[in-house]
């Protein structure tokens, strides 16, 4: 499993890569493993102000439906329309291309209380 050093995550899988005010989530290598084969990716909430931990999206794989959680608050900006046509992004670059969500982020303080590479990396070897 691949977990980049630029990345927060958080405990349900997503990750947060912080540029500036802004961020792109996602989700992490190990949930698109443990998912298996993406096939649809819904997110309707580009415009709104969600808080974190509210859910942004949902992620369908052959076997089940999850939903996608934010990392930290904030004002979804953009949806990775590439997902759209190609979800199987997600599968094969989880934490390049296959970004979901561009956010704009309104309290940086929750960024601290995300889990660093090593601390996620605990969390799914345990």
């Amino acid at each position: 499993m691949k977990i980049p050093e630029n990345l927060k995550f958080t405990k349900d899988h997503e990750w947060l890569r912080v540029e500036g005010d802004e961020g792109y989530v996602g989700i992490s290598d190990y949930a698109q493993h443990e998912l298996g084969d993406i096939v649809f990716i819904e997110v309707e909430t580009v415009g709104e102000i969600l808080q974190k931990g509210e859910s942004f999206g949902t992620i369908e794989a052959v076997k089940t439906v999850s939903d996608m959680y934010m990392p930290v608050g904030g004002e979804v900006l953009a949806f990775n329309e590439n997902l759209t046509t190609k979800p199987e992004i997600l599968n094969q670059d989880s934490y390049e291309k296959g970004w979901v969500i561009k956010i704009k982020i309104q309290k940086p303080e929750e960024i601290g209380q995300l889990l660093d590479p090593k601390q996620y990396a605990d969390l799914i070897q345990a």
